[in-house]
């Protein structure tokens, strides 16, 4: 299973993580994982390489996968409404795929 966790302070979305292997089909063949994995390299792709801010994003190879993004500190409002909205828009996605692949992907929120 696939475990996103959306990290969150004062009603910001400061971040997420996501980790595991959702085990809908084989590794390499995996269309649940392949969605996670496209979403979340879409999104680092727009905050750092499009946007220019600077996320902070860590992976960690083996059994147990992950991938975790944060978000940083100090941004222009202008910056903080776009990455505050693709993370909502991540949010819904996240939870739309938890509905069609329940078990698969979990995903929750912590403060």
């Amino acid at each position: 299973m696939t475990t996103v966790t959306f990290r969150t302070d004062g009603g910001r979305v400061t971040g997420f993580s996501c980790r595991g292997h959702s085990g809908f089909g084989e590794e390499g063949t995996d269309i649940v994982c392949a969605a996670v994995t496209s979403v979340v390299r879409y999104v680092e792709a727009v905050v750092n390489d499009a946007l220019g801010l600077a996320a902070s994003v860590r992976v960690r190879e083996g059994e147990t996968p992950s991938i975790t993004f944060r978000l940083p500190g100090g941004l222009s409002p202008e910056s903080e409404e776009t990455t505050q909205a693709l993370m909502a828009g991540l949010m819904v996605y996240f939870s739309q795929l938890h509905s069609e692949y329940p078990d698969a992907v979990e995903v929750y929120e912590e403060e």
